[in-house]
């Protein structure tokens, strides 16, 4: 005979996961409720650094060059755009809508020392590739060591 164990709520343990759920999503990724609210979610990013500058990239599909500006204000980068809707369609015509339209900016700090008005910004294929040269006295110095002679 078979040991069967007893669960005599198994429905709220399905509750229970699907509030977890809920929790999790909107907490971990805050761009979904913001994008029900009416907002553009906000780009992702990657920036990082090379002996010589600082590169930026952001996914922007969908996108063109006179759409998004880009303002470096000391140490803060920050992207702005705007996803425009090519068509206007009825709400009820809609059978399922999750691309995000609006205006949206991304901040980030960037390391001292960059030579902001030397940037160069490309976009091919929706990414968009931001270039900042480091100033001469903040890239690295190789130095030569001398061996001293010894008698």
């Amino acid at each position: 005979m078979d040991i069967v164990r007893c669960e005599p709520f198994p429905e709220m343990v399905s509750l229970r996961q699907a509030m977890d759920r809920l929790f999790k999503d909107s907490l971990v990724r805050p761009s979904r409720l913001f994008g029900a609210l009416g907002e553009a979610a906000a780009p992702a990013i990657d920036a990082y650094q090379t002996p010589i500058d600082v590169v930026v990239k952001a996914a922007l599909p969908g996108l063109k060059a006179e759409d998004i500006s880009i303002d470096i204000t000391g140490d803060t980068l920050t992207i702005k755009g705007e996803c425009k809707e090519d068509q206007e369609i009825k709400k009820e015509n809609y059978l399922c809508k999750e691309m995000r339209y609006g205006a949206f900016f991304r901040t980030i700090s960037l390391p001292s020392g960059l030579q902001s008005d030397r940037a160069e910004a490309t976009l091919e294929d929706g990414n968009l590739t931001l270039t900042i040269p480091k100033a001469e006295e903040v890239k690295p110095k190789t130095i030569e060591i001398k061996a001293k002679e010894t008698k």
